[in-house]
């Protein structure tokens, strides 16, 4: 039988569950058009504040869109729980995420928004 802390109730566990799917991929593959594939054709990019939009000439569909705003959600509720455990400021999460997790795992060209300037990754 699985067994947790009382510490988490499961609801946090789900969460957390849903979370870590989210940061491997899982996810990703629940929609027709996956992150890695929308990355690699230009129809979204990555911001330094953690989250997907979508980057210059990009013209995404309604799929597209979905894609970004399920991704953004997760991601927000991932800041948010790590925001609470250790008491940092939730954007700051955010982007400290994206320097440690997202961009190095990012290929050349992607596009990435720092500063508030669009460019690819080299």
């Amino acid at each position: 039988m699985f067994s947790y802390s009382k510490r988490y109730s499961l609801r946090t566990l789900g969460i957390i569950a849903l979370l870590a799917m989210a940061i491997t991929g899982f996810s990703q593959t629940s929609y027709a058009i996956d992150l890695a594939t929308a990355r690699a054709t230009g129809l979204v990019g990555e911001t330094d504040k953690g989250y997907l939009a979508i980057p210059p000439g990009a013209k995404p569909s309604a799929e597209t869109q979905t894609l970004i705003n399920n991704v953004n959600a997760v991601r927000k509720a991932d800041f948010t729980a790590q925001s609470k455990k250790s008491g940092v400021d939730v954007e700051l999460v955010g982007i400290r995420m994206f320097q440690i997790k997202i961009y190095p795992s990012l290929s050349p060209g992607t596009w990435v928004k720092i500063q508030g300037n669009w460019t690819r990754k080299e």
